[in-house]
């Protein structure tokens, strides 16, 4: 269902048919462009051109060289998609899952006209699924999960117990959820931690262009009120809510976000 009121005019932007034919999504921690194989199905009978890097540290992309932040990633982004030298001047719609909702959030940020960077990314419109980018205090389960982490690499260094290691470790990150930190390597898992770290909720006022936002109900990942709230902060954004669907909205909703997709921009 709709929340929102209204949307900005794309014109505003100085484009002269207010639309834009690339669509440029970023995946979630963890994922890859695989994780927009059911939007591409969907969005396969329109003249987009979509296009899904893989983020640095997944997929194919290999993993930065030191620990990163969301600036760092976001300027990849601009690099990479500056490389693209046949869409490069053209605008684009920009929308980002979970990790790559926070990417986009902080691109659409400096796309304002409110700020001063010089972004080679024409951003006509901003779509985002259940994006992380509100910072939260760690709950206790997640908490007691990291620090029994840092315990376990200790533990497990001890002659004898060291053969327990891999199996060990795998059972305590499940029981504490923290399967991606399990996966991570040291760069990786500091990069985890800030990007987790950063609270994005002063960017939200300074996004401009027109923004929909997708979520579903019962997402224990990034909350429901995350959402409300971004689409509170974003002035003239929609938000639609999709009841019994958890953090997969791209993929399991991909159908619904491909029609709102193709009544704006295909």
């Amino acid at each position: 269902m709709d929340e929102g009121e209204g949307g900005a005019v794309w014109t505003q932007y100085g484009y002269t048919d207010g639309m834009s034919r690339i669509l440029l999504c970023l995946h979630g921690w963890g994922g890859s462009k695989e994780s927009f194989r059911e939007l591409r199905d969907a969005l396969k009978e329109t003249d987009l051109l979509i296009l899904t890097p893989d983020l640095p540290g997944f997929g194919d992309e290999p993993e930065p060289d030191r620990p990163w932040s969301v600036d760092e990633y976001a300027d990849w982004v601009e690099q990479w998609y500056k490389r693209q030298s046949d869409t490069s001047q053209q605008p684009i719609a920009l929308l980002g899952h979970s990790h790559g909702g926070r990417i986009a959030i902080k691109l659409a940020a400096r796309h304002s006209p409110l700020t001063t960077h010089n972004s080679p990314l024409l951003i006509s419109h901003l779509y985002l699924c259940a994006a992380a980018g509100i910072h939260h205090p760690r709950v206790l389960r997640r908490s007691v999960g990291f620090l029994l982490a840092k315990i376990g690499a200790l533990v497990f260094r001890i002659p004898g117990i060291r053969a327990l290691e891999p199996q060990g470790k795998k059972v305590l990150y499940r029981l504490m959820r923290v399967h991606d930190y399990e996966r991570a390597s040291p760069i990786m898992r500091e990069t985890m931690r800030r990007v987790r770290n950063e609270d994005l909720t002063t960017h939200l006022s300074s996004i401009t262009v027109p923004t929909d936002i997708f979520w579903g109900t019962d997402d224990t990942m990034t909350p429901l009120k995350d959402g409300r709230l971004m689409h509170r902060l974003i002035k003239g954004s929609h938000l639609h809510v999709f009841p019994g669907i958890r953090h997969r909205v791209h993929r399991d909703k991909a159908q619904d976000i491909a029609s709102v997709i193709r009544s704006q921009v295909g």
